[in-house]
């Protein structure tokens, strides 16, 4: 199991090593010389597949072929998640997905939920329990990696001393259910006010989707994956790892 975590983290590492990868078609003259960027490009490329191959050999270690199986379906749904991630991103400027709070949970749990989900799923199988111990494990992980993900997303909205200039993703979760309450039209008059000589100014958006419904929405829904993620853990006998999982769950659910 311990070999599992470790796996798992190596894959969510050489993800983010991947994900670190510059658009050199956006460099700007302040950015610095084009010639690094490319050799870092490289770097991050060969270091991200480093990783997954150290991963793939301690998988192949394990000798379980249940759990190759789920991991490697695991790495499929990450790059299906960040594909469309990308894809989207490249499509448009400055203006969100057409997509309700429902679309965007399937999407998060690809790009986000999948890996840590069937690691659990794993770490059980390993473990020798049946499927419905199994079960338990992936809801926990699933929920559990959904409510950080949020969590996250809610970070720009609720921290008291947020920079002027700080930026936050126009498909995070306070965002999605702000324009599912206002509706598409209006949200994107919304941005388009924000927008001073095509630049969009993020403190004056960030401002007017507090005032909003979506942020309070997204605490809600933060607080219902931490409370799916701890009706799962139910199934488990008390001990100290459970309560280790628990804790987790109330870190990432707490807001003062």
């Amino acid at each position: 199991q311990r070999s599992l975590a470790e796996i798992t983290e190596l894959i969510h590492t050489a993800l983010l090593v991947h994900r670190g990868i510059v658009n050199l078609s956006e460099l700007q003259s302040s950015d610095g010389p084009l010639k690094d960027m490319e050799f870092g490009n490289k770097i991050a490329i060969l270091s991200g597949d480093f990783l997954l191959a150290n991963a793939c050999n301690g998988l192949a270690l394990l000798q379980n072929t249940k759990v190759v199986e789920l991991l490697a379906s695991a790495l499929m749904d990450l790059v299906q998640g960040v594909y469309h991630e990308n894809s989207t991103a490249a499509k448009e400027n400055f203006i969100t997905d057409d997509i309700g709070i429902s679309t965007w949970k399937e999407q998060t749990f690809l790009s986000h939920g999948a890996l840590l989900a069937k690691s659990c799923q794993a770490a059980m199988e390993l473990a020798k329990h049946d499927a419905e111990v199994q079960d338990m494990a992936f809801q926990y992980g699933k929920h559990m990696a959904m409510s950080h993900k949020i969590n996250s997303d809610l970070q720009p909205f609720i921290k008291e001393k947020t920079s002027e200039s700080m930026t936050f993703n126009l498909n995070s979760a306070p965002v999605v259910l702000h324009q599912e309450f206002l509706g598409r039209d209006l949200w994107i008059k919304q941005i388009r006010k924000a927008q001073e000589k095509g630049i969009l100014d993020y403190a004056k958006l960030r401002e007017t989707i507090k005032a909003g419904k979506g942020v309070t929405s997204a605490i809600d829904l933060c607080r219902y994956h931490g409370n799916k993620a701890l009706e799962a853990l139910e199934s488990f006998p008390p001990s100290e790892a459970r309560s280790a999982l628990e804790n987790i769950v109330f870190a990432v659910t707490r807001f003062s």
